[in-house]
């Protein structure tokens, strides 16, 4: 119980300490209770298709992440290169493995709709994870790489999310302090 009420303390005094400094939520909504300036930004990026199946999966993700119901007209593209890697451990004597780690990376580009379609952002995400192979099981095997495929492009399209967000965020601060 007393270990309990010292870690509330402790989440307390750190809460404390981040509003001090000025920390805000990223998609933070303004005090009318709008949507904040990132989540504003991500509406209006149209994000561009990206090939085999892996990249669907990830711009379904994106869309996701980066949903808009107001209509508005994209000023910005996203274009993504994405592809899934993977490398066999646990090799056995006999050369056959028995777990597959998968490595994801996209790179990827925030490109403006003005004449020159100008990149004002470019990043790169990176996921990992593994699955177990069995020798007996190859329908599961491959049900369950392709699970791992989907939660490596929900990893990366959560990182890009982020970090669009937080370039678009910057953005209006700036735009806010030339401003005031």
């Amino acid at each position: 119980m007393k270990q309990t009420v010292s870690r509330r303390w402790a989440c307390l005094a750190a809460t404390a300490t981040l509003a001090g400094c000025g920390f805000q939520p990223v998609y933070m909504r303004t005090g009318s209770g709008k949507p904040g300036a990132a989540q504003q930004g991500l509406s209006s990026v149209f994000i561009e298709n990206i090939p085999e199946r892996p990249g669907q999966v990830l711009r379904q993700a994106l869309q996701e992440r980066f949903d808009d119901d107001s209509g508005t007209s994209s000023d910005y593209s996203l274009h993504v290169g994405f592809s899934i890697a993977g490398q066999s451990i646990a090799v056995e004597q006999s050369d056959i493995a028995t777990r597959l780690r998968l490595i994801g990376h996209a790179d990827w580009s925030l490109i403006g709709h003005d004449e020159k379609h100008t990149v004002l952002l470019t990043g790169s995400a990176e996921a990992m994870d593994g699955v177990n192979i069995f020798d007996s099981q190859y329908f599961a095997a491959d049900l369950e790489v392709e699970a791992e495929q989907t939660r490596i492009a929900e990893n990366i399209a959560t990182q890009i999310a982020t970090q669009i967000a937080t370039w678009f965020r910057e953005k209006a601060a700036k735009a806010a302090d030339k401003a005031g």
